[in-house]
């Protein structure tokens, strides 16, 4: 089984855009390898006897076609976004997430 480390709390945190102090670090890898010590005993039950069911994969669940008109917004889409490219509304970058990139550099 492997285990969660400081450093691999680092990199989702610089991923998820966070900014935790050294001891939540140590505090949110010590839970992380807990929960994963934990899916590794759900793993190790034994579940051949059960059959399959609404999760099975080779099944899939079965899925109802997309009928109906489509609902009008309430306010014409350059209302809201004023610049698309390709189908995507385009929006500024926030000024945070450049602080953030710039602090995971140095």
């Amino acid at each position: 089984m492997s285990t969660v480390g400081p450093d691999d709390v680092r990199r989702i945190a610089v991923l998820a855009r966070l900014r935790l102090s050294e001891d939540r670090i140590v505090e949110l890898a010590a839970q992380l390898d807990g929960i994963l010590a934990h899916m590794a005993v759900l793993r190790s039950a034994p579940t051949a006897s059960l059959g399959s069911g609404a999760s099975d994969p080779e099944d899939g669940m079965p899925l109802r076609d997309d009928t109906g008109p489509p609902i009008p917004l309430a306010a014409p889409i350059v209302d809201v976004a004023p610049v698309m490219r390709d189908g995507f509304f385009l929006v500024p970058r926030l000024a945070t997430h450049d602080t953030l990139a710039e602090e995971h550099d140095a």
